[in-house]
């Protein structure tokens, strides 16, 4: 299955600044599958909670045999093991790493644990962006459009 994740980190640590955390991630997804694509890394500025640097991120696409619940404990437990700690960090603040299972294949999915599609990925230029990069064509199982279509339609708002 081919799974899109949105990176981001606006913090600096043992492996350097923001964009050695997102090639440290990278680097390290790449045991829960194949990474298919990675997008460029773009600067941008932090949203709701906005006294905090600002952002590096990108997106990727892994091809997975992993579920995806599987696959999101993989992306938490990189990001605890690069240094984040979900539990004491204020929410949308700053963070070392952040790593969100945007889509997973068309599988539509709502439990305690995990929403797919992500439920606020067609609301963040921050996530579309580098998404539309390296998959423009990619279907949101919900809205049924492109992340293109998506793209555009907030680039416009």
């Amino acid at each position: 299955m081919i799974a899109a994740i949105a990176l981001g980190s606006n913090l600096s640590s043992t492996f350097g600044p923001p964009e050695a955390n997102l090639r440290e991630a990278l680097n390290r997804m790449a045991a829960l599958g194949h990474v298919k694509a990675v997008s460029s890394f773009h600067t941008t500025n932090p949203v709701g909670y906005l006294d905090q640097p600002q952002f590096v991120n990108a997106a990727a696409l892994v091809e997975t045999t992993l579920s995806p619940v599987d696959l999101l404990h993989g992306l938490l437990a990189i990001e605890k093991s690069i240094g984040r700690d979900r539990t004491s960090a204020p929410p949308k603040g700053p963070r070392i790493i952040d790593l969100d299972l945007l889509l997973y294949g068309d599988v539509i999915l709502a439990s305690s644990e995990i929403t797919l599609p992500h439920p606020a990925m067609h609301q963040r230029s921050f996530v579309l962006g580098p998404l539309a990069e390296i998959a423009p064509t990619l279907r949101h199982p919900t809205l049924h459009a492109t992340v293109t279509d998506l793209w555009n339609a907030l680039s416009a708002e």
